[in-house]
């Protein structure tokens, strides 16, 4: 009966493997890929990836590049032509010679929501502190808790219906998975001793789950959380995308020493203004700490500028950021806690030790301690706890000290000894690397939020075209800020551009080259090339970045942006038209005055960098009050639901009533994000305005230079509609110029336009011809050549735009300048 059952499993669930190559070659494909796609074997393997994919492969070669792993939904093509859109999760393996490839794996079928049970029961699950995941009798996952999946760095539904070594593929979990079938057959516990994962520690326990006739139903697999001293790792070392962080070296240290080394421990560091970290201490105040070997001795590693600070100073000032003792020591009660700071008398303890640079082991019965203790609020943990015998231990780093960690032994323990010094040291050491590593990651990070945020834009400009509200958030991960931006950019006729990008990598270098590709494209959208031949010259940009960093650093880990995103929309207030092209990028989503939100269906184009290939531009009407979403995909890699689910919820809360456009904002971030995001996410919003037919007006010229009079004239009368006679002669004469050209340079037809937008008044004179006007200074006997210079002078902003056949001729002056 129990065989029928797993039988059944097997055929409901089944597992898809494929594997790839660097070069995207599929190198295995699954029995279980077959009956999922419908491929044999031979059919597909030796064949690239990208046949199988039902989007162009450059955008999944852009996914994953720089990744160890990804999981999303992706579409693939079955045999028959049907698309199926599946959750995958793909893992980047490195053997043990040297070769990458890609594992590709996928539950089927959907993932199905597991049951839940009594309420009591799913919190406990859900909340516990430890690493819990369930798994069938088919050693596939039906259930992680939220550790479980802080640890996994995946969501459950990512996972579910996975094996283990699918999941974490490695020895370790062959060895587990092994295990689970041992703990299955025999219903007996297993406990292994093998790290899983970098968030999980040694000690692994498989419980079969027995239902009342006790027959085993499920495994459940549960591990203690990492530390320093379980995992075998230093305070330096954190898990691959976690930011290094000082508190938790700090605690590691706490939890490593105590009760192994003393009963009781304090960690305090320098202390520095608060405005110098990102939500940590500050670095530290280096004068005051320095240890750059002004005395010998044994241990001493001498204190330099850093002895004078603390001689010259009434007391040293420390912050504490980590406490511990054993259980029975209770609370300090009345004494500094962690966060605050703790002014040390330079007789004390820790400024002693800071001061000479070593460590230093003191009796609490000694008078001049006793007497420290009695006083300093500071000390109250060495009360509380009954410490007899008192250990101090600077945390020297290279740069200078950093602070002091002291330890304290009760009365019942023998005194600190030489090789409890030595421990001692070697743990502080291994602290104050962690401390020294996480300030040094916080000053970069800091850099790098500087540099990004300066490249961005500090204000929207002037224009009346669109309302726009945006939102920067920077990646959480160690890797840190990346190259995502936004830009709105005022074009002539009234148009406006707004971008938004996603350069490759994280750091200084894809900040920087994001400020250059930022640059680029302000600098061809001054020129008024159309949004597909943009993003053909700012392809080819990239390519030359990349060839020039590849030759002045042939090591460097940087592709000069190569895999880069864009999208560039053009909106037409005037014909409500927005033109809009993308490379790699995902589309824009537009909200209808009537609520309907969808896709604006866009050539996707493939992503700056590969050269080669044509980017395609779309037209698509906008009726005046429409909303228009632009962002970058980590909107959507931040998310813990599959990507349909995540669609939906911002297409939700694209669609809700909101008060303003950063109401807007706050609704899809709200929606779509549960923590700091693990890559960097712009987002802009903008809704539509409209010119109406008040405010332009346009007349068809003929080609005779007699209608230049006339142009005049009707220019004259419009502004008088418009109430503008104070700006009355400055156009007529740049009117008259305009169109002399036209005549005299151009080719028919001829037409004039009129756009009165708020404070501005724009001219424009369109003709057939291609070719561009080029304004030079007239010489003295020069019977032409004053035209452009004077439109120039009597214009705020001047230039040409070419369209797909002719071009316009432009000049734009303000109305506040006329009047005054």
């Amino acid at each position: 009966m129990e065989r029928q059952e797993r039988e059944r499993e097997r055929q409901e669930t089944y597992t898809a493997t494929a594997t790839i190559d660097e070069q995207g070659i599929l190198t295995s494909w699954s029995d279980g890929a077959r009956r999922l796609l419908g491929y044999d074997s031979p059919a597909v393997v030796g064949r690239p990836a990208t046949a199988l994919l039902g989007a162009e492969g450059g955008a999944a070669r852009r996914v994953l590049a720089g990744r160890e792993r990804w999981n999303g939904v992706v579409p693939l093509r079955h045999r028959d032509g049907r698309l199926l859109e599946l959750g995958v999760l793909v893992h980047r393996r490195t053997s043990q010679t040297g070769v990458t490839d890609w594992l590709v794996v996928s539950a089927v079928p959907a993932r199905a929501q597991p049951p839940r049970g009594e309420p009591l029961e799913e919190w406990t699950f859900l909340q516990s502190p430890f690493p819990l995941a369930i798994f069938d009798t088919g050693l596939r996952l039906v259930r992680a808790n939220r550790r479980m999946e802080r640890a996994l760095t995946l969501p459950e539904a990512a996972v579910r219906g996975l094996r283990l070594p699918h999941i974490m593929p490695g020895a370790a979990s062959e060895e587990a998975d092994r295990s689970m079938r041992r703990a299955l057959e025999s219903g007996r516990p297993q406990e292994i001793a093998l790290r899983l994962g970098p968030e999980l520690g040694r000690s692994t326990v498989l419980t079969p789950l027995k239902d009342a006739g006790g027959r085993v139903r499920a495994i459940c697999l549960s591990a203690r959380p990492a530390t320093a001293q379980d995992s075998g790792t230093t305070p330096t070392e954190t898990p691959a995308g976690r930011p290094p962080d000082q508190t938790r070296a700090a605690q590691e240290l706490a939890e490593t020493t105590v009760p192994a080394l003393a009963d009781a421990m304090v960690l305090d560091l320098l202390d520095t203004p608060a405005e110098e970290t990102e939500g940590e201490v500050a670095e530290g105040a280096r004068e005051a700490g320095e240890a750059s070997g002004a005395e010998e001795g044994e241990g001493a590693t001498g204190v330099g500028e850093g002895e004078q600070s603390v001689r010259r100073a009434e007391a040293v000032l420390l912050r504490r950021v980590a406490m511990c003792g054993v259980p029975d020591v209770g609370r300090y009660a009345g004494g500094a806690g962690v966060g605050e700071t703790v002014g040390c008398p330079v007789e004390s303890p820790a400024a002693r030790c800071l001061l000479e640079g070593r460590p230093l082991v003191f009796d609490t019965a000694d008078p001049a301690v006793a007497g420290w203790v009695a006083v300093d609020p500071g000390a109250a943990w060495v009360r509380a706890a009954g410490v007899g015998s008192l250990l101090a231990v600077p945390l020297a780093a290279p740069g200078g000290a950093l602070g002091v960690a002291l330890f304290g032994r009760r009365n019942d323990r023998e005194p600190f000894g030489r090789e409890d010094l030595r421990q001692a040291q070697e743990c502080t050491a291994r602290a104050a690397a962690g401390i020294r590593q996480a300030r040094d990651h916080a000053r970069a990070r800091t850099t790098t939020m500087a540099l990004q945020r300066s490249l961005l834009p500090h204000t929207l400009p002037d224009q009346a075209a669109l309302e726009i509200a945006t939102r920067y958030l920077p990646a959480a991960t160690r890797a840190g800020v990346g190259g995502d931006w936004f830009d709105v950019i005022p074009l002539s006729g009234a148009r406006v551009a707004l971008v938004v990008g996603d350069v490759v990598g994280h750091g200084i270098r894809a900040s920087a080259t994001m400020g250059r590709l930022r640059t680029a494209v302000r600098t061809l959208a001054d020129v008024d090339l159309p949004p597909d031949e943009l993003l053909t010259h700012l392809d080819d940009l990239v390519l030359r970045l990349a060839a020039d960093e590849s030759s002045a650093d042939p090591a460097g880990d940087t592709a000069g942006g190569i895999g880069t995103t864009c999208l560039y929309a053009v909106y037409d207030p005037v014909s409500r038209r927005c033109t809009l092209a993308r490379a790699g990028h995902p589309p824009p989503a537009v909200v209808t005055p009537d609520g309907a939100v969808r896709f604006v269906d866009v050539p996707a184009g493939p992503p700056l960098g590969l050269g080669g290939l044509p980017f395609e531009a779309s037209e698509t009407d906008l009726a005046e009050g429409s909303l228009l979403a632009l962002y970058t995909d980590g909107l959507f890699e931040a998310r813990e639901h599959d990507i349909d689910e995540a669609l939906d919820k911002m297409f939700a809360a694209l669609g809700r009533p909101a008060k303003s456009l950063d109401s807007v904002c706050d609704h899809v971030l709200t929606a779509l994000l549960s923590h700091r995001p693990d890559d960097d996410i712009a987002l802009l919003v903008a809704r539509t305005r409209a010119l109406h037919e008040d405010r332009v007006v346009a007349w068809e010229l003929p080609d005779d230079p007699t209608v230049v009079a006339r142009a005049r004239r009707l220019t004259d009368e419009q502004l008088s509609v418009w109430g503008l006679e104070e700006a009355a002669f400055t156009t007529e004469l740049m009117v008259s110029e305009l169109v002399t050209n036209a005549i005299r340079y151009g080719r028919p037809p001829i037409q004039l336009r009129l756009i009165h937008q708020d404070a501005n008044l724009i001219c424009e004179v369109y003709d057939a011809s291609g070719t561009t006007p080029h304004m030079r200074r007239a010489r003295i006997f020069d019977e032409g050549g004053r035209g452009l210079l004077l439109v120039a002078q009597l214009a705020d902003r001047w230039g040409t735009r070419h369209d797909r056949v002719g071009k316009t001729v432009w000049a734009e002056q303000s109305l506040s300048a006329a009047t005054e």
